[in-house]
């Protein structure tokens, strides 16, 4: 990915597109503004960009959760951070499921907008290099299932599964970290590239993905047996 990142920034108050527009230019990016959903979704259509900064809170039929789903569903590889206030946390834990690279909460300053973006690339090109990166011990095997880590080719009992990049990040920290419980703090970090600040939000958002891995991994999900809950502390992956 560049240095100059081509972004789009969206929010419905014109105050605020002009700050964070004037932040982006000036760490060298280029960028555009949309002022509704619906004036995102139309740019979006046509246009993949590096880097959206996009408030959940829009006025209009089209909020800013069905924005981030029309940009992982049309381009999945773009940079997604959402900007939010206090009260609309839950908003935030919803958008953060769906699979954003980072967040902010308004008001914001500058460096902070910087510092987002520059962490959010940084994890994006540490992830590309580790899938492109040449490695003899590309395969990893526990039990029923076989890993290839380059082509993240997940094989259970010889059949394919098809498993989203974030389900795919989960699965493999769990089985790369049999030997103990994962906290609910860690997982979050390995599959959003967030650092919750309190074990129940952790918790809150980790379930989530924890129950659509499970649906694809487990014979039984609602009856695990390799994907454990240890209450109180984590996940454990058993073979």
């Amino acid at each position: 990915m560049p240095d100059a990142l081509v972004a789009l920034v969206v929010d419905d108050e014109e105050g605020i597109r002009f700050f964070l527009e004037e932040t982006l230019r000036r760490a060298g990016h280029v960028v555009e503004t949309a002022s509704s959903g619906e004036d995102a979704l139309e740019r979006l259509r046509e246009t993949r960009f590096d880097l959206v900064l996009l408030d959940l809170i829009l006025g209009g039929r089209v909020d800013g959760l069905r924005v981030l789903e029309a940009i992982r569903w049309r381009w999945p590889d773009t940079i997604v951070i959402i900007l939010t206030a206090h009260g609309s946390l839950d908003s935030a834990l919803s958008a953060i499921r769906e699979g954003v690279d980072g967040y902010l909460l308004k008001p914001v300053e500058p460096e902070e907008v910087r510092q987002a973006v520059q962490e959010a690339v940084d994890r994006r090109k540490a992830l590309v290099e580790s899938e492109t990166r040449g490695d003899e011990r590309s395969l990893l095997e526990r039990g029923r299932f076989c890993v290839d880590l380059r082509t993240h080719d997940v094989v259970l009992d010889g059949a394919h599964l098809e498993l989203t990049p974030r389900e795919f990040g989960l699965l493999i920290h769990l089985m790369q970290n049999a030997h103990r419980v994962v906290g609910a703090k860690e997982l979050v970090h390995v599959v959003q590239g967030y650092e919750c600040e309190h074990q129940h939000e952790a918790r809150r958002i980790i379930k989530w993905y924890v129950h659509r891995l499970r649906r694809k991994v487990e014979p039984t999900p609602s009856i695990p047996r390799h994907i454990l809950t240890v209450r109180g502390v984590g996940y454990r992956f058993v073979e």
